[in-house]
């Protein structure tokens, strides 16, 4: 798992962000909407109590879970046949966990392998599928457009930076990779020095590369405008809803029970839940800072002009976008997983953890040191044992999944969902022949082998990073020795 380590100093101790406001800047943005009703089954002849059967049809879609995986499914259902009855089932608010809380970026790619989706098919469908996911962005882009959905949407690519010889080494190696199996530089292409300060003004550049198909964008109010306007065309969305498990044709709430000819897993890692699921994904906690808005002066040192978003390619995920306000939001893994596949919200806002992000954040960009953190928050993405996100359609029991995006799901969800739609309407297209179809992983390993494993990877690399940074020269074995750890 790739994650990285810090020590807090004394100038980066937890209160220097007191200030700042523990919720997704994204949520601010957003302001306040009513509640959606929840779920009754009182409301409805196609739900049924506790100890009752169903006096009506079931409705054609039950989707659990309102983030970007069942809105967009619901979505291109509708687009296919704006008949069907579609209800939306969510414990929380929509945009609750990942899809409210990530760092807005649409990006072209997934974290499961090309060589791993290759061997499981072959080298022209999983290029196929890379290409999907490119194409993914674009399409997001065409529907905002369409929808008018204001979320700032700017396809201004990525930038990610090499700061030590190792990382520019293995960047070489991926451009030459990718070339050869059929991207072009108008997709990705190495930068030198020069070329890549001259997008962003970080410390210590060595080189960089640039890939084209990437946006940022404010996930939470994309979020918010796709349940809108599934609900204008029909669908229906209950909030506070609790689902305690999902069987065959069936969903089974707090507040009773919903018939559907098909149900729709969408829950990513918050399946941990739901009966019989606890071990299918690792949710895995990830944290965010956002920065006050940025003066004119400063953007000029920084640059960002276009609004690519930036990383560097140390083996921790760091992630930032300048927003369309022009504040910074970054984010990087902290404090990656707690025992027993833990959710709980003092470890999304824990403060010292927050500290670390800014302390990334800072050493990437010095030009930020002073300027205030005004919303702090953090939240879980979900981890299939063999990397791999993946979908599933069962004709037969009516039982759908998706996700498992390892933190890449913003536009590989809208792959997903519009490839699950097309699978539950019967449509044979090229998406539902993508290897990414009916993908399966292993569950994680019990306690306390899972934690022991995550914490384990993590130490590797963390150590794997400070002796690249120190020496400037790579440390392949911690590598090899964490991929072996995480199964890869």
């Amino acid at each position: 798992m790739a994650t990285y380590s810090l020590t807090v100093s004394d100038s980066q101790s937890p209160d220097r962000l007191s200030d700042a406001v523990p919720r997704p800047l994204w949520w601010d943005w957003l302001g306040e909407r009513p509640a959606r009703p929840p779920f009754d089954s009182g409301d409805t002849g196609s739900a049924i109590g506790s100890g009752g059967g169903s006096t009506a049809e079931p409705v054609d879609v039950a989707i659990v879970g309102a983030g970007f995986s069942g809105l967009w499914t619901a979505y291109h259902l509708l687009e296919l046949d704006p008949t069907l009855r579609i209800v939306v089932l969510e414990k929380h608010h929509v945009g609750f966990g990942a899809s409210g809380r990530n760092g807005g970026w649409a990006v072209g790619e997934l974290a499961g392998s090309y060589a791993a989706y290759a061997k499981r098919s072959n080298p022209d469908a999983a290029l196929r599928l890379e290409q999907a996911v490119m194409d993914a962005v674009d399409e997001i882009g065409r529907i905002i457009e369409r929808l008018g959905i204001g979320c700032g949407y700017a396809k201004g690519g990525n930038i990610r930076v090499a700061r030590t010889a190792p990382q520019r080494d293995r960047q070489r190696d991926d451009v030459t990779h990718a070339h050869a199996i059929g991207h072009d530089e108008s997709v990705v292409r190495l930068l030198d020095p020069d070329e890549t300060s001259a997008i962003v003004g970080m410390s210590n550049v060595r080189g960089g590369v640039f890939f084209s198909p990437c946006a940022a964008l404010d996930p939470a109010r994309l979020a918010s405008g796709l349940a809108e306007h599934v609900e204008a065309n029909g669908a229906t969305i209950h909030e506070g809803t609790t689902v305690t498990s999902i069987e065959p044709h069936r969903v089974v709430t707090d507040r009773g029970a919903l018939e559907a000819r098909t149900v729709v897993c969408a829950a990513e890692a918050y399946r941990r839940d739901l009966d019989g699921q606890r071990r299918d994904l690792l949710p895995v906690y990830s944290y965010m800072v956002a920065t006050e808005p940025l003066p004119a002066s400063m953007w000029n040192d920084i640059g960002l002009a276009e609004r690519p978003t930036f990383d560097d390619a140390r083996t921790m995920v760091t992630y930032g976008q300048r927003t369309a306000d022009d504040r910074i939001a970054f984010g990087t893994t902290g404090l990656p997983y707690r025992f027993g596949s833990v959710i709980d919200r003092s470890t999304e806002f824990d403060r010292r953890t927050h500290a670390n992000v800014h302390a990334v954040l800072t050493e990437l960009l010095p030009q930020v040191t002073d300027v205030p953190i005004t919303h702090r928050w953090g939240g879980v993405l979900g981890i299939p044992r063999n990397w791999l996100p993946s979908l599933h359609h069962d004709a037969s029991t009516g039982l759908a999944t998706l996700g498992g995006y390892v933190g890449e799901g913003v536009a590989a969800a809208q792959l997903a969902g519009r490839t699950l739609a097309e699978l539950i309407a019967g449509h044979d297209t090229e998406r539902t022949r993508l290897p990414w179809v009916g993908a399966t992983s292993k569950k994680w390993e019990p306690e306390p082998l899972r934690w022991l494993g995550v914490r384990g990877s993590r130490a590797l690399l963390a150590a794997a990073d400070r002796r690249e940074e120190r020496t400037d020269h790579p440390a392949a074995l911690a590598m090899k020795l964490a991929d072996g750890l995480r199964g890869q």
